[in-house]
């Protein structure tokens, strides 16, 4: 049985997400095999809630290719590339099912990541040097981080037979720096998936570089905007016709109407960002600064910087616009500040970080007919417990004190997600997982 294990956060399922199931079925050159998704849950890498819970995209998922989706724990999902990378090959690693690992990339020679995944520059003292300077330079992570192993490459004398240009253009977009982070994690496990990178298709970009809504493929950041303007047009509420008319044939038929069917009924609602926004504020101004300054993601001076530009923002009406640019800054990215503002609204701390570097349960969101035949398979051979409700996890706590911990700190993450989504508290607790 060949089982694909692809890495995501469907936020939301999109065209490219269908079009990356489709080659990597054609990469492997099995029609029947099965596609297993690790996603990440109400979290997102860059530290924001996602745009639907999470039962509602790995649904998305399974109609419209998937057959198992797994979820990323938050301490995984809502992090940097290296730790997001090494939690979900983990994940996939510790089925004991997953045969290949697919995955998307932004260059014409994926061949040149598969070279440079291997070079050990992150121990450089040349490349750690070089990245913080580009990043306190403004640089973006992406552009920073290559132009980091660039320099390395450049006094080690590796790879010198393939162009500056090439090695760059193949590094300048967030998946290929993920592409790397996913072959050293797969390195580090010894984990032999038959490797599959599939160019990305689409993405379009206005002059500015930022995503817009043009084409078969767009971008997941293209579609939210488009979403979350619509919900301005509207006096602050989603119109569901309008969302239909701007987002046909953006997303397949059948994610949309996943996405349709839950904000019509109510079921969920697009995060509510600004509430987010002034609730954070609040929690700022409110924590102790010892109990910040612990807080994962805080270090290098970020808390202090946080309560200085939010002590005296309580009394204003920030939304979440206004609450980007006024954080805004060359010495940390966005993405960073989110990570650590959501660790301590969830309650994880630097230290938490540290004692949990290793994935220490299988929970599962959904499955199809053919995901729950590998679910069989998967509980003869995983190397970790499998949990389909949370009552499987509370079984577990008293002889397995690692999986309560990082289980409890993903409730907490999906208490926090759920109020801005519109969800009960406590509502995942009593969702099972989808069967499609």
């Amino acid at each position: 049985m060949r089982v694909i294990g692809i890495i995501s956060e469907f936020n939301p399922f999109h065209n490219g997400h269908e079009y990356l199931f489709k080659k990597a079925k054609e990469a492997v050159g099995d029609k029947r095999a099965l596609v297993m998704a690790v996603m990440s849950g109400p979290f997102t890498q860059r530290g924001l809630p996602a745009i639907l819970p999470k039962h509602q995209r790995a649904e998305q998922a399974l109609r419209c290719g998937a057959d198992l989706v797994i979820e990323l724990p938050f301490t995984y999902a809502c992090a940097p590339s290296e730790r997001f990378a090494s939690g979900a090959v983990e994940l996939l690693y510790r089925t004991g099912v997953v045969t290949d690992i697919a995955f998307g990339v932004d260059c014409e020679n994926p061949a040149i990541l598969t070279k440079l995944a291997f070079f050990d520059y992150e121990s450089s003292k040349i490349y750690t040097s070089t990245l913080k300077e580009k990043l306190a330079e403004g640089a973006s992570f992406p552009s920073a981080r290559a132009g980091a192993i660039i320099e390395y490459l450049k006094s080690s004398g590796e790879l010198s037979e393939v162009p500056e240009d090439a090695i760059r253009q193949s590094l300048r977009r967030p998946n290929s720096i993920l592409a790397l982070d996913y072959m050293h994690a797969m390195d580090r496990l010894g984990a032999h998936f038959k490797l599959h990178m599939i160019p990305r298709v689409g993405a379009a970009y206005s002059d500015s570089g930022e995503d817009v809504l043009e084409g078969e493929y767009p971008s997941a950041t293209s579609i939210r905007d488009a979403l979350f303007d619509i919900r301005k047009e509207h006096s602050g509420e989603l119109s569901v016709a309008a969302a239909t008319m701007q987002l046909a044939g953006k997303l397949p038929d059948k994610s949309l109407a996943v996405a349709l069917a839950a904000w019509q009924s109510g079921k969920s609602k697009l995060p509510d960002l600004d509430a987010y926004t002034r609730d954070i504020i609040n929690r700022v101004s409110t924590t102790p600064e010892a109990v910040m300054d612990e807080c994962a993601y805080m270090g290098d001076g970020l808390s202090g910087y946080l309560r200085n530009q939010i002590s005296d923002l309580r009394s204003g009406e920030y939304d979440y616009d206004r609450f980007m640019s006024r954080l805004n800054t060359r010495h940390f990215t966005m993405p960073r500040i989110w990570r650590a503002l959501a660790s301590l609204m969830v309650g994880q701390t630097e230290e938490f970080i540290h004692a949990n570097s290793h994935p220490r349960f299988i929970r599962v969101l959904g499955f199809g007919k053919d995901g729950r035949y590998c679910l069989k398979i998967m509980g003869k051979c995983a190397r970790l417990p499998i949990l389909h409700n949370c009552s499987d996890a509370a079984e577990l706590y008293s002889s397995n004190i690692e999986l309560r911990d990082q289980f409890e700190l993903n409730i907490n993450a999906d208490n926090v997600a759920a109020s801005y989504l519109g969800l009960p508290h406590n509502s995942d607790r009593e969702t099972p997982p989808v069967k499609v």
